[in-house]
């Protein structure tokens, strides 16, 4: 969660230098690529492009990075089997065995 946090500080960071730039006149607004809804200017539509493609890049090095974990496997086993013991112990039909 901390990482989505950081991510939404940086765009509003730049939405706020962004805004600004285009109240002074630093950048003219015929170079801004903006939508305009009711004269409110958004930011570029490029950006929200880069954070989808920012999105899926993360996405995909995860899966090709995925961690493989063989000692959390035999534990999960172990876990598993206490579980189906307590049960049984507990009178509940588990039939899967």
């Amino acid at each position: 969660m901390k990482h989505i946090f950081k991510i939404v500080a940086v765009l509003v960071a730049i939405s706020a230098v962004w805004i600004a730039l285009l109240e002074t006149s630093t950048v003219p607004r015929s170079y801004t690529w903006l939508v305009s809804v009711a004269d409110f200017s958004l930011l570029p539509i490029y950006l929200i492009v880069a954070l989808g493609c920012y999105g899926l890049f993360m996405v995909g090095f995860g899966l090709m990075f995925f961690p493989t974990c063989p000692q959390e496997a035999i534990l999960l086993q172990k876990d598993i089997a206490e579980a189906k013991e307590f049960l049984a112990k507990n009178g509940v039909d588990l039939g899967s065995e």
